[in-house]
């Protein structure tokens, strides 16, 4: 029989147990684009590192502006013009101000900077100034950004380009991240085929196979597909053993159910823990999670659709434990297009397509059709989840739409 859990429950087993780490590599910053950091980043340098202007206009102290309108403008000398890359020439006389562009260094003795826009040239080397302005007002000032010994990025995070560009700020060349876990893929049953080869009366293709190990992939996983294994104990407990050695983790689909033939529990068994042995959810079922070595092991439904709902909702959590990776689901709502029935007692995922926009608000649309159709899960955008206390949802609730990874 099935030990079902439910899917908080399983998620807690995956935060709890002990699942050995990817090494610390070190990589270009050019290539460290999607990586997960394996260590914080402190700055060792101020950014930016000289006092600068964020306005065209003229550098002033503020001081010098006090009490300026459009009738009695303040008329101070301009004592020189700030070029882009160079520091100024010399201080800043009071009375005086300097031309300066947006990005330009303060001179010492300059404060604040005035808009061009509040400004009169004169032509006669004096502007006018119709506004004042206060201490600090249109300048960013050396260290308002980073500071020496202040943590940029926190390890774990995931380097996009705001990371990246941060990182290149500081001048940072080589960064230390987690190695992109490996993920071994097996897919098992006697009716499977290698997706090039044309499928026999009572054969399919290896859907699973492909699927997952793109999944792994946009998830920043390195997949390994191992081919397909007989579904036979045997067979498959050597198969597994090589996994093992070769990845970081193992998936399995196929042959997680109850029944004399299902050898993927047995082959899980014999190498270490298992952790789950059905989930309260549908479809997956019958998924099985184990552990092998301190790596993670994760037998799918052979059922494409249910494959991939299993792999998108545990996937993710399974390898930040091996990577040290914030997650972050990102979800939206939207109103349900049609009523939908659930099984009381199991938590049910269903894809659906959006129509709308944000301004007029989202509909969601559920996929229906027969279990195991590849061709409904291609047509969704997202998922939502029917809780399992639910027996179902009316048209026009609010749903929680996640997108796929």
């Amino acid at each position: 029989m099935l030990n079902v859990k439910t899917p908080d429950e399983v998620y807690r087993l995956v935060a709890q147990t002990p699942f050995v780490s990817t090494p610390v590599q070190m990589v270009p910053l050019a290539q460290a684009g999607g990586r997960v950091l394996a260590k914080p980043i402190l700055a060792g340098e101020y950014v930016p590192g000289f006092h600068r202007s964020t306005v065209d206009g003229y550098a002033v102290a503020a001081s010098d502006t006090f009490g300026a309108l459009e009738t009695i403008p303040a008329i101070l000398e301009v004592a020189m013009e700030i070029q882009m890359g160079k520091s100024a020439l010399g201080p800043l006389r009071p009375g005086c101000c300097a031309a300066i562009p947006t990005g330009g260094a303060l001179p010492q003795g300059a404060d604040a900077a005035v808009m061009m826009e509040h400004t009169e040239d004169y032509q006669d080397g004096t502007v006018g100034i119709y506004k004042p302005v206060a201490p600090g007002e249109n300048v960013i000032f050396k260290g308002d950004d980073i500071c020496p010994g202040k943590e940029v990025l926190a390890a774990g995070c995931t380097l996009g380009a705001k990371e990246i560009g941060a990182l290149a700020a500081m001048g940072i060349l080589q960064v230390p991240v987690r190695q992109r876990p490996r993920v071994a893929i097996l897919s098992t049953g006697d009716e499977l085929v290698p997706v090039e080869q044309l499928p026999g009366d009572g054969q399919v293709r290896d859907v699973n196979g492909a699927m997952l190990a793109a999944l792994c992939q946009s998830l920043g996983a390195e997949p390994l597909t191992c081919g397909i294994v007989a579904d036979e104990a045997g067979c498959l407990e050597t198969a597994l053993e090589q996994a093992l050695v070769q990845g970081d983790m193992v998936l399995i689909s196929g042959g997680s159910s109850v029944g004399s033939r299902d050898a993927t529990f047995r082959a899980m068994e014999a190498q270490g823990p298992l952790l789950c042995h059905g989930i309260a959810m549908k479809p997956g079922k019958p998924t099985i999670m184990g552990s092998g070595g301190g790596k993670p092991i994760l037998g799918l439904p052979g059922h494409p659709a249910a494959a991939f709902f299993v792999a998108e909702l545990f996937l993710p959590s399974l390898l930040a434990r091996l990577t040290g990776q914030h997650l972050r689901r990102y979800m939206f709502p939207a109103k349900l297009a049609e009523t939908v029935s659930a099984n009381h007692g199991r938590a049910q995922y269903m894809g659906v397509r959006i129509t709308g926009t944000q301004e007029e608000g989202f509909m969601a649309h559920p996929i229906h059709g027969k279990s195991g159709l590849i061709s409904l899960l291609a047509d969704s955008e997202g998922y939502f989840c029917i809780p399992r206390d639910c027996e179902g949802m009316a048209a026009g609730e609010t749903v929680y739409v996640i997108q796929y990874s």
